[in-house]
């Protein structure tokens, strides 16, 4: 019945579309550009006005290409205003033809504007347009050399917590785009992939309208490569070499960081074409130090550890792009992308003073209680009956490789001046998994072998990605609508052996051996309106969308069904009230979809006190975002304020329970409803000609209802971010800037995640007209008296208690050097993952 629904929908929108396109009035049309780099100017306002009392007959605004389209009845004369903030407007002279074609129009930066950027070196770094935020890539020299993920950071509603987790306001899960095409990726996957200095923009779109993918319940970012020159050759080439580590944390093998990537780009004529090549490795050491007590059968157990913690990765790739336009209406693209990723994790730990007392239930004084002696003493409890003790050493190493090959097409046709088809489609093959051996060992006689385990998985993934979209104006409205069919299927072996050592054999663990097969459909459809009046200019759209889901298990033989029909409106609108005051507001409806890892409902041994299981039956999270924002200039400085409410239903929280005495065991599960209502700030100030500061932050009110296993929750708390930058300009050639960034203490379903910081300096010289540059950065800011980069843990119920506290490198110390031979032709559109990074 859904399907049938959902096809209907499909064959009522194309007799619209045909229906809305062979019924267009005749136009007037044209395109807004920069004069100086003839980059078009989306959102620019287009108004009409009658001779000779100057009565407003019609308005618009460009689109993304600086397209406008505007319809005006009768046949007197007319002028045409074109206007964008910043740049000197544009008048036409009278003309009375209603199928005029303006061509390029081009609007030049205002006089006074220009001036200061010529005599104080100011430029804009922050955009507010009608959906989105648009931030300068380069106004953060510290992280030039670094990744993608180095920029973000410093974003004001953006935070990065100590095991890589990227925030948008305080929640994680967002679809990534490069350069506008969404990519579904993992954050901490392929950002740390892409150089910071191939980065034009980054921007956020918190409340994205219909025409973009519904995944993310934190919104879209995307990821914009710079841009130059219409014809020519580009090269760019960086290198980055890390020094010896300060602090080795006492790991087993040094941390190794190095880097490169070589990017070339040629357009002439009809060809452009993109290569580039890369290779990182970037190596992190840390140790880890916890405790853990569970209580069962009147048995209390209590494990310390303490021990290291530390990650190899390594990653190289290569990709290119060919765009072949056969006239000035068409072009084709394709894309390949290919690579390998590894990481080992090394997690060797000493449980010592595992103790397990007996007492009785009335004797029992809580989990915490047992963690504050602890803390207090350096020992665990000592009272009640020894049932057993003992001290074992946890060699545990987890490797995880994900090899992948991707290619793409697209296509687009300019069906008029206004109207044009892309049709584009992408498949991806990739093939993830790895081992993982734990060992443990008697302590302090290491000799001895107490248990040796290996598990290894198996899971190849197979994408597939089909769009269709349609853009065209009616009269003073541009309208877009599209299709787009998504399939993946992946499916996973797992298996897991114990060593017989009365045998010497491998004997296989039936409870954590299985095969998964996840098979996923998703049909959609969109259609938005987007036009405006005078100052005031908005967006409205709806998309439908109908989606399957099989799970398949082997042990049981069982296949669990899910398959819904959703819809998701949005609307934002943009209301310039004064040459220095903008309003912009939105709405829009998301969803956070289920990975198979986080489906899969057999436990996974991570390591000797840890389990991970997903669940075949979890439901994928809903979300309804609403914002309302202020963008405020005065003078040099600038600043804005967006205020935010987000409800999240099946709000999926990875949550702790006792599997044995000395293991817990991490599920994924739907916990109920998480509601957010909070701010985020940003301000850019210039209190000293050679000083610029930036400020950023989030503070929301976070509250979490709902059950746990049949347990009642409803915990909230206050939780804030802090990103502080500032930029000083020794000379013309040397710049160095100061940053630091701060995340508060983080309430979660059944603990809390402790503050986290990183404070972190910079310098950077350049040569030969900025050709050539070398940089020395100091990352993670410690100096022995800090806590920079280390976060802790804790996990409380009424039987157990954990705290980690995860302590990684500090003091880093880079060395890159870079060189960039002419300008990019252009967005570089090189190809990246759809599907496995995420899974990766």
């Amino acid at each position: 019945m859904k399907r049938k629904l959902f096809v209907g929908f499909l064959s009522l929108f194309w007799t619209l579309t045909t229906q809305i396109v062979l019924s267009q009035d005749q136009v007037i049309k044209g395109v807004v550009i920069d004069r100086n780099t003839e980059d078009p100017l989306e959102y620019a306002s287009i108004t009409i006005y009658s001779l000779p009392d100057s009565t407003l007959l019609s308005g618009v605004v460009t689109d993304s290409g600086g397209i406008f389209r505007a319809g005006v009845k009768g046949d007197g004369p007319v002028y045409l205003v074109a206007q964008f903030i910043g740049y000197d407007p544009y008048v036409s002279e009278p003309f009375t033809d209603r199928s005029r074609d303006f061509g390029k129009v081009s609007l030049q930066i205002n006089a006074t504007a220009l001036a200061e950027v010529k005599v104080t070196g100011k430029e804009i770094t922050t955009l507010h347009r009608l959906d989105k935020q648009v931030f300068r890539a380069d106004q953060f020299e510290q992280t030039r050399g670094g990744s993608a993920t180095d920029i973000l950071k410093n974003l004001p509603s953006v935070s990065v917590n100590a095991e890589g987790e990227i925030s948008i306001r305080g929640t994680t899960g967002f679809v990534l785009m490069i350069n506008g095409k969404p990519v579904q990726t993992s954050p901490s996957a392929i950002l740390g992939q892409i150089a910071a200095n191939a980065v034009e923009d980054i921007e956020i779109i918190t409340a994205p309208s219909a025409k973009y993918d519904p995944d993310g319940k934190a919104g879209i970012i995307n990821i914009k490569t710079r841009k130059g020159v219409l014809d020519g050759f580009f090269l760019s080439a960086n290198a980055q070499l890390g020094s010896p580590s300060i602090e080795p944390y006492a790991n087993k093998e040094p941390a190794r960081r190095y880097n490169a990537d070589v990017t070339l780009n040629y357009k002439k004529d009809k060809w452009d074409i993109s290569a580039g090549i890369d290779y990182k490795r970037d190596d992190i050491s840390g140790r880890r130090v916890g405790y853990v007590n569970t209580y069962r059968a009147d048995i209390l157990t209590e494990f310390p550890s303490f021990g290291e913690r530390s990650f190899d990765r390594e990653n190289y790739s290569g990709r290119t792009t060919v765009i072949f336009a056969p006239n000035s209406r068409q072009s084709i693209g394709a894309g390949f992308y290919a690579g390998k990723r590894t990481q080992y994790r090394t997690a060797d730990i000493l449980y010592d003073n595992q103790q397990r007392t007996r007492i009785v239930a009335g004797d029992f004084l809580g989990p915490e209680y047992y963690w504050d002696l602890f803390k207090q003493t350096g020992h665990v409890f000592s009272g009640g009956e020894v049932v057993s003790q003992l001290d074992y050493y946890n060699e545990n190493l987890r490797v995880r490789r994900g090899d992948f090959l991707l290619g793409s097409l697209d296509y687009t046709f300019q069906l008029n001046e206004s109207s044009n088809l892309k049709v584009s489609s992408l498949y991806e093959r990739t093939i993830l998994g790895g081992p993982t051996d734990s060992r443990n060992l008697a302590y302090p006689n290491f000799l001895d072998t107490l248990q040796l385990q290996f598990n290894d998985n198996y899971n190849p993934l197979d994408g597939f990605r089909f769009q269709m979209d349609y853009s065209t104006k009616i009269k003073s409205l541009q309208w877009e609508s599209g299709y787009q069919y998504r399939f993946l299927k992946h499916p996973g072996d797992f298996i897991y052996l114990d060593k017989d050592f009365t045998t010497g054999r491998w004997v296989e663990n039936p409870e954590f051996t299985n095969r998964i097969d996840l098979r996923r459909n998703i049909h959609s459809l969109y259609s938005q309106m987007q036009g405006g009046a005078n100052q005031f200019k908005y967006t409205a759209g709806l998309r439908l969308e109908y989606f399957d889901r099989q799970v398949g298990l082997d042990v049981p033989d069982t296949t669990y069904l899910l398959d819904q029909f959703n819809l998701f409106p949005s609307f934002n609108f943009h209301y310039q009230a004064s040459d220095d005051l903008i309003m912009r507001g939105g709405y829009s409806r998301r969803i956070e979809r289920t990975t198979t890892f986080t489906l899969t409902p057999f436990p996974e041994r991570e390591h000797s006190e840890t389990l991970e299981q997903g669940d075949a039956q979890l439901l994928p999270e809903f979300i309804d975002l609403t914002e309302l924002g202020l963008v405020k200039n005065w003078g040099e400085q600038s600043g804005f304020i967006n205020f935010y409410w987000r409800n999240t239903k099946n709000v999926i929280n990875r949550v702790n329970t006792i599997y044995a005495d000395s293991i817990l065991n991490r599920i994924y599960t739907n916990a109920g409803v998480a509601r957010a209502l909070g701010a985020e700030i940003g301000l850019t100030l210039y209190p000293a000609r050679w000083l610029r500061i930036t400020l950023g932050g989030n503070v929301f009110r976070y509250r979490i209802k709902g059950k746990l296993f049949e347990e009642n929750i409803n915990t909230s708390s206050t939780m804030y971010s802090i990103n502080a930058n500032s930029l000083l300009t020794l000379s013309p050639t040397l710049h160095a800037t100061l940053a630091f960034n701060y995340l508060s203490e983080q309430i979660t379903a059944q603990g809390r995640d402790s503050r986290f910081y990183n404070p972190s300096l910079s310098l950077r010289k350049t040569f030969k007209d900025s050709k050539w540059a070398i940089s020395l950065q100091w990352l993670n800011i410690d100096l022995g008296w800090l806590d920079s980069n280390e976060q802790r843990i804790t996990t409380v119920r009424s039987n157990f208690f954990t705290t980690t506290n995860y302590i990684y490198e500090v003091d880093i110390v880079m060395l890159g050097v870079s060189c960039q031979l002419n300008q990019p032709s252009k967005q570089m559109k090189l190809l990246k993952s759809e599907f496995g990074d995420k899974e990766f």
